[in-house]
């Protein structure tokens, strides 16, 4: 599923390929995708248009088109963005398609379970966006005390809850709790300020990190490399990996590293 990482890879994508190109064309291959507008209005309002600079929020990625219209992506679980400049064949879950000069941007998406809108301006941006919490790469420290302490849920849950905090998913957030040793079965309310603090802490590092690969990373030394490995052992103390569904969300954690302390 893709995280604030992978959406941030996806907006470098744009950045390098398309951004201050003009779009000769747009093949709307499933309309499916296309959310709050029919695939003629979308491409007329798209089509001749300069891809402005992108930027991104959570798992969303915002691409303003000069004079025109503002782009919203969001890839669900499957999505992603590609370039092909080589001519390659299109991949059968290529749904929409940005054609350049030089090459074709395609969003491509099996499950289909977000997709494109587009917003007339900035107010509109905002409207869609208005539920999200602050981006998980730069809350602060004080943030991020703010809106767990005294929450009455679990933190894993908390964690991946976007209108808590936007861009984590279930990988981040268990890598996070990892790395803080936070059992993600504890209650938000019952963690100290230090622990909050370390939340935080491995947070910023754990997502620095991971966008440097543009994916949560399945390092030898993370969690995130042992975690499929059923049932796996700690990479930092051998224990083996307990796993269960937390918050909803299939979860592993380490219980010697990550005592239960509810």
């Amino acid at each position: 599923m893709p995280e604030l990482p992978d959406v941030e890879g996806f907006r470098r994508v744009l950045a390098e390929h398309a951004t201050g190109r003009r779009v000769e064309r747009v093949d709307v291959l499933d309309r499916g995708v296309l959310r709050g507008v029919a695939p003629r209005r979308f491409t007329e309002r798209l089509c001749g248009r300069r891809f402005d600079e992108p930027s991104r929020h959570g798992k969303w990625l915002i691409v303003p088109m000069r004079d025109g219209p503002v782009l919203l992506a969001h890839f669900g679980m499957t999505g992603s963005l590609v370039w092909a400049s080589d001519g390659s064949e299109r991949h059968r879950h290529d749904r929409v398609v940005f054609v350049l000069p030089d090459g074709e941007l395609r969003y491509r998406d099996m499950r289909k379970l977000q997709g494109l809108r587009l917003a007339a301006d900035a107010g509109e941006v905002e409207e869609v966006l208005a539920d999200l919490g602050p981006d998980a790469a730069t809350v602060s420290r004080e943030e991020t005390r703010t809106l767990l302490q005294g929450m009455r849920r679990q933190v894993k849950a908390a964690l991946v809850d976007q209108s808590v905090l936007a861009g984590l998913g279930n990988l981040l957030a268990d890598e996070i709790l990892w790395h803080a040793r936070i059992n993600p079965r504890r209650i938000c309310a019952g963690l100290s300020d230090d622990d909050l603090a370390q939340v935080h802490r491995s947070m910023r590092s754990v997502v620095r990190r991971s966008v440097r690969d543009e994916r949560v990373p399945p390092r030898n030394s993370w969690l995130t490399g042992h975690r499929d490995d059923r049932p796996g052992s700690c990479p930092r103390c051998g224990a083996t990996l307990a796993h269960d569904r937390v918050g909803g969300r299939g979860t592993a954690w380490c219980p010697s590293c990550q005592p239960d302390r509810t």
